[in-house]
């Protein structure tokens, strides 16, 4: 199986979503990092068939999902970031719903309802009304939702969100059990989610691809250049404008910062071992930079 997004770019009027973005994506699980209003959720839209693409077009083994949808949406299991319930109705009589929309049989419908909730943990609260869900429970309803249809290609649009960090953690073993032959491609903007699971990373930025490549490959631009050093509170601030400030934790001795500089000779820091996260923030704040 093989997804090519070629040459994709979204305008809406003078507004650029998504600029010329160009991917191949083979069976595996594939981070799609970058900040909010990046252009994630538009490609993941453009992807589920949701939208269409201004220019460019998405390939799925050769066939152009915009000519051909249902190619798509038959073996796609697709969670939003917005994903609304119908409150009145309980996590079993929502998912029969969803079940029913996608075809399934009602004996199959059934037995793939009572294993999803257990895979989510939603069991003990199956027969509640969704209306009375936190916003964790109801992000895992989505998910059970989104595997239905046992998919082929799993697209899931900043899926943690809401989710207490033992769900966390649960969901990226659920995607890492998931992908095997599957397509699997999880939008976020918290590196966290992607750094242990994702075989490829995309990092997007104001509608651009930055780079697409494996986490160790990204983290070759970060070799060598990530430090931590304790200041003072006067001294943080003149970092902040001399270099990209990783991540900053106060101690009785001072302030830990960990920044990212590429020649740092005469300063008294320590080199430290760089992170996807360091790497991500690396990539961002260039891009910034030649925006200006």
């Amino acid at each position: 199986m093989k997804l090519e997004i070629m040459n994709v770019s979204k305008s809406y009027g003078n507004r650029h979503a998504l600029q010329n973005i160009d991917m191949e994506i083979l069976p595996g699980i594939v981070g799609l990092l970058g900040e909010n209003g990046a252009g994630k959720s538009t490609l993941m839209k453009i992807l589920s068939t949701i939208l269409n693409p201004t220019n460019g077009r998405v390939l799925l083994n050769g066939v152009d999902i915009k000519k051909s949808p249902n190619m798509m949406r038959n073996i796609l299991g697709y969670l939003p970031q917005n994903f609304g319930v119908y409150p009145n109705l309980n996590a079993v009589e929502f998912l029969l719903y969803i079940a029913a929309i996608k075809g399934l049989d009602r004996k199959t419908a059934k037995r793939r309802v009572g294993q999803l909730l257990e895979l989510v943990n939603l069991t003990e609260a199956k027969k509640s009304a969704a209306g009375s869900y936190s916003g964790g429970m109801r992000q895992r309803l989505g998910i059970a939702q989104a595997l239905l249809n046992d998919p082929k290609i799993i697209i899931v649009d900043e899926p943690t969100v809401g989710l207490d960090p033992v769900e966390r953690i649960r969901f990226r073993h659920l995607l890492s059990d998931l992908s095997g032959e599957r397509i699997v491609i999880l939008s976020t903007h918290i590196v966290s989610d992607v750094e242990a699971a994702a075989g490829k990373i995309a990092v997007m930025s104001k509608g651009r691809l930055l780079s697409y490549t494996k986490p160790e490959e990204l983290l070759t631009a970060v070799n060598n250049c990530v430090w931590e050093r304790i200041v003072r509170e006067e001294e943080l601030q003149k970092l902040r404008k001399q270099f990209i400030v990783c991540n900053t934790v106060r101690t009785g001795d001072g302030i830990n910062v960990r920044f990212i500089a590429k020649d740092l000779s005469e300063r008294n820091a320590n080199l430290v071992v760089p992170t996807l996260e360091d790497a991500y923030l690396y990539l961002i704040s260039k891009s910034g930079k030649s925006d200006e």
